[in-house]
């Protein structure tokens, strides 16, 4: 898990939104949630496609995502 965890390239203050990512992903199985360089993303389900939404950090993410 640890090495797992750093390679989501989290901010030192982030930690705390891995485990909300955890039960962000419970609750939402269909919505997929990825890391790049310095960016996070998700892919949210639409009944006409999908809904991609892009942030610099998984607390902006998830906020905009629920």
């Amino acid at each position: 898990m640890e090495e797992r965890v750093r390679g989501l390239r989290l901010l030192p203050d982030e930690y705390d939104q891995v485990l909300r990512l955890g039960r962000f992903r419970r609750d939402h199985p269909a919505v997929v949630v990825g890391a790049g360089n310095g960016w996070w993303q998700a892919v949210i389900p639409a009944s006409d496609g999908e809904i991609v939404t892009t942030r610099y950090t998984l607390r902006a993410l998830l906020g905009q995502a629920r």
